[in-house]
């Protein structure tokens, strides 16, 4: 990846607000440069997207869980993904090695409906068993990986 491409990924992950031509003024290339470099950046995909994050607690989302599940065999594991996929409470759906075939973070209102959350996903074809930790506080959380200097 070349570094102009390091610098503009970096910069939108900082802050995805700024505009192209300021952009293009921090890293010292002309605004057209970085429109090309960014529309290149989305369409192989190295830019997945643009997203403002909010705070779960402020909609009513207090509860957030880690739940491991153990899925018979990978010929229902993209059934499981799918469905997955199609629960907004899932935030995220990790294939893992270890005691599980897989975890989901998950936001819920309460433990009602982190209960009720389990049961559904416990009848889902192929889930065997779940296994579930409950967040008590949260210190650290965030989507920004850190981007190193080109080699």
């Amino acid at each position: 990846m070349k570094d102009l491409d390091r610098k503009i990924c970096q910069l939108l992950q900082d802050n995805a607000r700024l505009s192209l031509s300021e952009i293009a003024e921090i890293v010292g290339a002309s605004v057209p440069t970085v429109s090309d470099h960014v529309r290149k950046l989305e369409a192989d995909r190295t830019i997945l997207g643009y997203h403002t994050v909010l705070d779960a607690k402020t909609f009513g989302y207090d509860v957030t869980a880690f739940i491991f599940v153990d899925v018979e065999n990978s010929m229902a594991y993209d059934a499981f993904r799918k469905q997955c996929r199609q629960r907004t409470e899932i935030l995220e759906v990790h294939a893992i090695t270890g005691t599980a075939s897989h975890v989901l973070k998950v936001r819920v209102p309460t433990t009602d409906a982190l209960e009720h959350l389990l049961s559904t996903i416990q009848r889902w074809k192929g889930v065997t068993r779940t296994h579930t930790n409950v967040v008590l506080s949260t210190h650290k959380e965030q989507l920004h990986i850190a981007l190193q200097s080109g080699s």
